[in-house]
């Protein structure tokens, strides 16, 4: 008997600290789970800053114009950091200089699902942003992370300087809002539930639990089976 499946699609952006966040509280969740079930988990665009330039802003700047002041920057950068300190995450706020666009980051994530590598590129680019301080505005870094993770590099670069994936990104952003996603991250659960934010391992356990528990297997013909 085969052990039920549980597709699971998570919305972010790779500029999105809860996005990171909930990226490892999630992956303890399916840890402690994959005994009992067994996941198939992709990830969707989503651009919190669809207008920042493609050269980004500078990042201390833009959040303290976003949050609405130096102090609001530092309690909110603060209690981020701390939070992501938990989740076994070093965030370093001081050491990123830039806020990118992160429209050719998804397109690079596109690539790398195409390679079998999307899981490992959505790492890589998150670890590279918040705790590497790398700036992803720039076309040769986000090539660079992909090199990390075994994707060639002229075939990035490539794929960077032309517009090869910006539809594909495009069109499943545009899907995104029409589901009516307006903040990430977001799960998709077996196209049918939705849970929002960066929820605590724990809560990723009793969700996905009962949702496993609609999904029914039957009897199959597979590779190991002798009566069929």
């Amino acid at each position: 008997m085969n052990k039920p499946q549980i597709k699971i699609e998570v919305v972010s952006d790779v500029v999105c600290p809860w996005c990171y966040i909930g990226k490892r509280r999630l992956e303890n969740a399916l840890d402690q789970l994959k005994d009992r079930f067994d996941f198939d988990v992709e990830y969707s665009p989503f651009e919190l800053n669809p207008d920042m330039p493609t050269e980004g802003r500078n990042q201390k700047e833009y959040l303290i114009q976003k949050f609405g002041g130096e102090v609001k920057y530092q309690q909110i950068t603060g209690h981020v950091t701390k939070v992501a300190a938990g989740e076994g995450l070093n965030f370093d706020f001081n050491n990123q200089q830039v806020s990118p666009n992160t429209r050719d980051a998804h397109r690079a994530i596109w690539f790398a699902k195409r390679k079998g590598k999307q899981l490992e590129m959505k790492e890589a680019l998150m670890k590279a942003y918040f705790e590497q301080g790398v700036d992803l505005s720039k076309k040769e870094n986000l090539a660079q992370v992909a090199a990390q993770v075994g994707i060639d590099y002229d075939k990035v670069m490539t794929l960077l300087e032309s517009e090869e994936g910006l539809a594909e990104v495009t069109f499943a952003e545009q899907q995104n809002y029409q589901r009516n996603v307006t903040g990430v991250p977001f799960y998709i659960i077996n196209n049918k539930y939705g849970i929002s934010g960066a929820q605590p391992a724990e809560s990723f356990v009793q969700a996905l639990t009962q949702i496993g528990s609609e999904v029914t297997t039957g009897e199959v013909c597979d590779v190991d089976k002798e009566d069929c």
